[in-house]
């Protein structure tokens, strides 16, 4: 997983949780206090996985709560600083989401083992889109996390579900 996935979670726990829960998280994730990633270096998915396991346990918070706050971090805060230009070139919600699995491929097709998640694309009618989330990684929950740090971000009136393992629906108004 990128560096930059750690350092937003790692982030988003010390500024909403603490740097006592981050601690805790660590040791119970088998991790030294100290342990980081630079943005641009790799970390094992099981290692950021296992994190949010138990960052979930110690801060008693769903998965889907710490996928929700991770979302809403990424695209309101995190990502501000680093990916603001793929926000600015969306005219609004609508197009910023059916531009993601093209933003997705545009930063990472020179990355060595970059895998982000990617995204089919399915209009059922004029308002109701279904995302076929397509990744090894089973974090479809953080997907509907950052499409909800989307509908914050563009202040977008739409509801945004999890309907399978592998698919997202959203509803535009």
């Amino acid at each position: 997983m990128k560096g930059v996935i750690f350092r937003c979670l790692r982030e988003l726990v010390l500024e909403r949780f603490g740097e006592d829960v981050w601690k805790k998280v660590l040791k119970e994730s088998g991790l030294d206090e100290d342990f980081n990633v630079p943005p641009v270096g790799f970390v094992e998915d099981e290692i950021v996985l296992k994190i949010v396991q138990n960052l979930c346990k110690v801060a008693n918070v769903s998965l889907e709560g710490v996928a929700d706050l991770f979302g809403d971090y990424w695209v309101n805060v995190y990502s501000q600083r680093i990916y603001k230009v793929f926000y600015d070139e969306a005219k609004n919600a609508k197009d910023f989401i059916l531009k993601l699995d093209r933003v997705h491929w545009l930063m990472t097709r020179n990355i060595p083992y970059a895998n982000p998640p990617r995204f089919d694309y399915e209009w059922i009618d004029d308002n109701t889109l279904l995302m076929k989330y397509k990744s090894q990684r089973s974090l479809i929950d953080f997907a509907v996390g950052l499409l909800k740090g989307v509908r914050r971000y563009y202040n977008a009136d739409f509801d945004v579900s999890k309907v399978d393992d592998n698919t997202i629906k959203v509803v535009f108004r």
